[in-house]
């Protein structure tokens, strides 16, 4: 069993909550506009971390981290990507690497609007855990906790964080 802490444009704000949300978690994935290398240093400082970079983060982010991130853990295939949309409107050329990679979740950021949401046609879930970080429209700030257990992921939860 993996417990995963999901957080994604932080645009160069890393909220101290944020330590105590994911105290449990085995690993954070952080879906891109990490902002500055010191969110991800930090973030990597804490627990083991995963991401990609996202359309605002400059060349030292990119340097330690791709656009997309294809990996297994447990039996779970996960692809994460910044900009990618959601089911069924995702960004083009998306549907053809979940159609190409059959993962069964796949992660993206950038709308800076939280989902959850299942792709019955690709059978794969998708999760954006929205924006945790102060720039931008949003009025609540998100986080996701969940798990992966064997190839089961389960016992999300949405944490939100005031502006």
């Amino acid at each position: 069993m993996t417990r995963i802490g999901l957080i994604s444009d932080t645009h160069n704000f890393l909220d101290e909550a944020v330590f105590k949300h994911f105290k449990d978690c085995d690993e954070i994935w952080h879906g891109g506009d990490f902002g500055a290398i010191a969110i991800a240093e930090r973030l990597r400082d804490f627990k083991p971390m995963r991401g990609v970079y996202g359309n605002i983060d400059g060349p030292d982010i990119r340097s330690e981290y791709p656009e997309q991130n294809i990996f297994t853990i447990e039996n779970v295939k996960v692809f994460m990507q910044h900009i990618g949309g959601y089911p069924p409107n995702y960004k083009p050329g998306i549907k053809a690497v979940i159609m190409r990679e059959h993962p069964q979740l796949f992660i993206s950021g950038h709308s800076h609007i939280l989902k959850v949401m299942y792709d019955d046609k690709l059978q794969c879930l998708h999760m954006n855990p929205g924006a945790a970080g102060m720039q931008g429209w949003h009025q609540v700030r998100t986080l996701i906790r969940f798990v992966i257990d064997e190839k089961d992921i389960k016992n999300c939860e949405v944490i939100e964080m005031r502006r």
